[in-house]
């Protein structure tokens, strides 16, 4: 089974090229499922309903997020509606949405799961690595098949994760940094791993935005105005062939095209 995972879709920019590659690399990798990360889809910052059916209509079959879920506040109301969107499984219980879901794929089901990390991150979050626990050994007794995607800043914490489901899922793929990591592995016992899947969306940029806007917060302290990059855009992900019967991870590979 080849599964497909896009880092963090960044705007405008970013929608467009998954829109211009995506069928294309879906054809050239054979893939099964196609994930990506949707927190940032919406002007950089969050997601809205109108946005987030545009990204299922490229060809996208499963959206996770992270941290920016809720900042644009429309996505609320839609995310119970809607079992392709994710929002991490150690937010609140109390809140909209669901962190697990398992989905039908051909003949194969496979669970997705989606966890936040805590260092650096808003404090809005429980434990990722006790919640994993308890929410893969769910999943697991309907199927071996479990993509995870761990939108964490601290690459100590993911590889943490990484070696705490090595047994257990098919991959842990880190998300919200939107620099792409160069670190995959498999591990021996089952699952595939990378630090950061990147992002999609503008090359020449600072994590998507003008970086004339970004130095001159760095410099002085004043706030920035958020304005996307312009320019050519790359499109950061990973492909990841797994044994559809047993879940393990027999490669991974990464993607980075620029357009």
């Amino acid at each position: 089974m080849q599964i497909l995972f896009l880092g963090d879709i960044f705007g405008k920019p970013g929608r467009q090229l998954v829109k211009k590659m995506l069928p294309g690399l879906k054809e050239r990798f054979n893939i099964d499922l196609t994930i990506a990360n949707g927190e940032n889809a919406a002007g950089g910052l969050g997601l809205t309903p109108s946005v987030m059916q545009e990204l299922f209509e490229t060809g996208i079959d499963i959206l996770t997020s992270g941290n920016h879920i809720w900042d644009k506040k429309d996505i609320l109301g839609a995310i119970d509606g809607e079992k392709r969107l994710l929002r991490p499984a150690n937010f609140a219980p109390s809140i909209p949405g669901k962190g697990a879901e398992i989905f039908q794929v051909g003949s194969f089901q496979v669970g997705v799961l989606n966890l936040a990390g805590r260092l650096f991150m808003p404090a809005q979050s429980d434990c990722p690595f006790n919640t994993a626990k308890r929410e893969v050994e769910i999943l697991l007794k309907t199927t071996p098949l479990l993509i995870v995607d761990f939108h964490a800043e601290a690459t100590s914490e993911k590889l943490a994760m990484g070696w705490l489901l090595r047994d257990k899922a098919s991959a842990v793929i880190g998300t919200h940094t939107h620099v792409q990591t160069a670190d995959e592995r498999i591990y021996p016992e089952k699952a595939a791993y990378i630090s950061d899947a990147g992002m999609v969306g503008p090359y020449t940029s600072i994590l998507g935005l003008d970086p004339d806007e970004i130095l001159r917060k760095f410099m002085t302290g004043l706030p920035m105005k958020w304005k996307l990059a312009e320019g050519e855009c790359m499109l950061n992900g990973v492909v990841i062939n797994l044994d559809p019967d047993s879940g393990k991870a027999l490669e991974i590979r990464r993607i980075f095209e620029i357009a």
